[in-house]
């Protein structure tokens, strides 16, 4: 908790002053009126008072009233300020972090609980922060201030007030025993219903396919009925603490009033009014200092529950990262070159070698395919390239120089990577195909109809309403895949990059427009590089170089024909798609 806080600006480290002055005024103004209180008191039981001298104690103590709520409001105000700030710079470096964690790390801590962290944590936090600043320095104060006042009114009602605080610290004590473990489990349920809820949207179409509705709503109460259950666990215990407080509160009062009632029977004459004043002040402050611990548990009641939020957070933040940028801008003489180096590539924490020993180079101009059957390493291998996952041993390197080397920005910006599963933002169809800004100047509409053009997308675009300001739903649920392909193709092509990586993105277009897109990206990327994983022979047979993985191997290295002729897993996977005629005609 105290690491997040040392994230305060002095401007807010200042409000919190500001704040803490706020509240020592408001004490010390609720503090004096049970003075005049006391002086009121005496004043009605002396003869011969003057109703102004009652009049003007009365007044003093609206004013003091006044005072308290105007300053009341002012620390309010300033611990608000605080902790919305405080939650704003919290999330910002949250989702900072996040960008730039690599895949593995992500994948690690799952998508439903970094928004989780980044949300419900915060809050809980912010929370804290807003209640805490005024409670925990205004508690403190008050008990402490109220004691001093009565310690010197009468020993039996000082005992009398020791016995109730330290009842009330025990049932504190217990009650903390017994929640704090369970709210580690009330926020780790809280990302078990987002993943699930998360899960169930993304995959609605399959759920009322296959009739899964029942069964999703199974999954969902079985972890809702859990968390359920265990914040009314939560929320039963807490609701033993009020009776309490209200039980000794007023146990208290009576006590004081029935110990005060005994003095006063027993003392002389002179002594009775001053007795009976004393009583009205010390109850008066006895119900401060119990208020005092109210308010901390109060407290104690936000604080297990921030606790374990502030370490969720913390560990999202102290994540090392473990493919770390260069330094080097990107200024080289080579351009659009690709070269693998003995590139060697396994999983963390994993025993065997997704891919070994692979090594190839491919010039400025040139296309160079992947193939295999699934799980050979396509993917895997084209994922090394902009960094998602690094080489465990050899170098990859782009024009010349170790992609360790560069630094992200200047990695990215001489890439034009379009992923297996083709991502669509919120947004309209110009957003999307100008997304970013890629280092460089955003794309002009004229670069953008451009770039639709030569990845087929004008055609449908064009028969849209709003044309290139059609709004696309998040994850482009109201396009087709080969849309969204072709969209995502576009947004690549829009970057004028060195190198363009195909990663599957062909897969969902048919035959006819997946040979026209080729031959116009052929023509406009004539001075790019590019790279292509494939499934289909008919994607990749007029490469210039196509690699044939197996098992993460590579078992064949060349143009088509070549490997028609020398590579068996080549030929088969050809013969699987085409017949012989057509792979002679090709």
């Amino acid at each position: 908790m105290l690491k997040l806080l040392k994230n305060l600006t002095k401007k807010e480290w200042l409000f919190a002053l500001f704040c803490i002055i706020l509240i020592v005024g408001q004490v010390w103004l609720e503090l004096k009126i049970p003075d005049y209180m006391s002086e009121i008191t005496v004043l009605v039981q002396t003869e011969g008072s003057k109703m102004a001298d009652i009049i003007r104690n009365g007044g003093y103590m609206v004013l003091c009233a006044l005072g308290s709520l105007i300053f009341a409001v002012g620390a309010g105000y300033f611990a608000a300020y605080i902790a919305s700030e405080f939650s704003k710079n919290t999330r910002k470096q949250i989702f900072d972090k996040v960008q730039n964690l690599d895949t593995e790390e992500i994948k690690a801590f799952q998508t439903s609980s970094l928004i989780t962290r980044t949300t419900n944590d915060v809050t809980q936090i912010e929370m804290l922060i807003a209640m805490g600043l005024q409670l925990l320095v205004k508690a403190p104060i008050t008990a402490i201030w109220a004691i001093t006042k009565i310690l010197n009114k009468g020993w039996q009602w000082s005992a009398v007030t020791g016995v109730a605080v330290l009842i009330l610290l025990g049932v504190i004590t217990v009650l903390m025993i017994i929640v704090v473990p369970r709210f580690k489990i009330v926020q780790k349920l809280i990302d078990k219903i987002n993943g699930i809820a998360r899960e169930n949207l993304t995959g609605i179409r399959v759920v009322r396919a296959f009739n899964a509705e029942k069964y999703q709503e199974q999954k969902f109460d079985k972890v809702n009925d859990k968390l359920t259950n265990l914040q009314l666990f939560n929320q039963k215990k807490f609701a033993i603490m009020m009776p309490v407080m209200y039980l000794i509160m007023y146990g208290l009062t009576l006590s004081i009033y029935f110990i005060g009632a005994g003095l006063i029977q027993n003392s002389v004459l002179a002594d009775k009014i001053s007795l009976f004043g004393n009583m009205i002040v010390f109850s008066s402050y006895a119900m401060q200092v119990i208020m005092s611990f109210l308010m901390l548990a109060m407290i104690f009641m936000i604080i297990p529950r921030a606790e374990v939020s502030a370490k969720r957070i913390n560990e999202v933040l102290d994540t090392k990262q473990k493919i770390l940028p260069g330094t080097f801008d990107g200024n080289t003489k080579e351009k659009g070159t690709v070269e693998f180096k003995n590139v060697s590539f396994k999983y963390p924490d994993a025993d065997e070698y997704v891919l070994e020993n692979i090594s190839f180079k491919v010039n400025q101009g040139e296309t160079i395919a992947f193939i295999g059957s699934t799980g050979s390493g396509k993917s895997t291998l084209i994922n090394l390239v902009p960094r998602f996952y690094d080489a465990t041993e050899g170098e990859v390197l782009i024009d010349g120089v170790n992609v360790k080397e560069y630094k992200t920005e200047a990695l990215n910006n001489k890439l034009g990577y379009i992923p297996q599963k083709a991502v669509m933002f919120a947004g309209t169809i110009n957003y999307n195909i100008s997304y970013g800004d890629n280092g460089k100047a955003k794309a002009s509409e004229t670069k953008i109809k451009e770039a639709a053009k030569v990845a087929q997308a004008d055609e449908f675009i064009e028969k849209m309403d709003d044309k290139y300001e059609t709004h696309i739903a998040q994850g482009g649920t109201n396009v087709s895949g080969g849309q969204k392909q072709r969209l995502a193709i576009a947004r690549a092509i829009a970057r004028d990059p060195e190198i363009y990586i195909f990663d599957d993105s062909f897969s969902a277009l048919d035959y006819k427009t997946d040979a026209v897109l080729r031959k116009e990206l052929k023509n406009y990327t004539k001075n790019a590089t590019s790279l292509i994983v494939a499934q289909r022979i008919g994607t990749i047979m007029n490469a210039d170089k196509i690699v044939v993985l197996d098992s993460g191997k590579c078992v064949g290295m060349g143009t088509h024909k070549e490997l028609l002729k020398t590579c068996d897993v080549y030929k088969q996977i050809a013969l699987s798609q085409l017949s012989k005629e057509e792979l002679e005609n090709a």
